[in-house]
């Protein structure tokens, strides 16, 4: 099964500590670590945690009980980390996923130390065979107008993964 984005994000936090839905909720709230890139709502988190258990790529270790409502410590399963490393390194498909998807996958790379050239190696060649089909693509009136955005937006997005490849992490 192909999982959105809130479930990868949920999944690699996972895969890096164990932890529970709020204190994943937290990390990826506008204000969280992860939550200036890309938000998954609290109720998407919840979601997601309930479709990992299900697909076993993750498991409850402990629960957490104090003050407040009882908490459930997910850890990410043998199967769950291989599969969040491979998602980790599969680049964007399309240029209007290169805001979250790319993002947040930088954002993780970077914060479980791991170098980002291999992503961005085929993020490149991703964006390439875009642009050169654009480049290919006739238009005429508004098409001409579309193509040369979508043109100018994947040739940008090419430029930027150039720039981020050449400077340090």
């Amino acid at each position: 099964m192909e999982w959105a984005l809130p479930e990868w994000t949920v999944l690699a936090l996972l895969g890096e500590e164990p932890r529970h839905g709020f204190a994943v909720a937290a990390l990826t709230a506008a204000d969280g670590a992860l939550g200036r890139v890309w938000t998954v709502p609290r109720p998407m988190v919840y979601r997601a945690l309930g479709r990992l258990e299900g697909a076993e790529l993750i498991t409850p270790v402990t629960v957490e009980s104090g003050p407040g409502p009882q908490r459930t410590v997910y850890e990410a399963t043998a199967a769950g980390r291989s599969a969040v490393a491979e998602w980790l390194e599969r680049p964007a498909e399309h240029v209007r996923q290169l805001r979250s998807h790319l993002l947040v996958k930088l954002a993780l790379l970077h914060r479980r130390g791991l170098a980002a050239d291999e992503l961005l190696r085929r993020q490149r060649a991703v964006l390439e065979r875009v642009v050169a089909a654009l480049d290919a693509e006739p238009g005429e009136g508004f098409d001409a107008v579309l193509l040369a955005w979508r043109t100018t937006n994947a040739s940008a997005a090419l430029r930027f993964v150039d720039e981020i490849s050449r400077s340090p992490a």
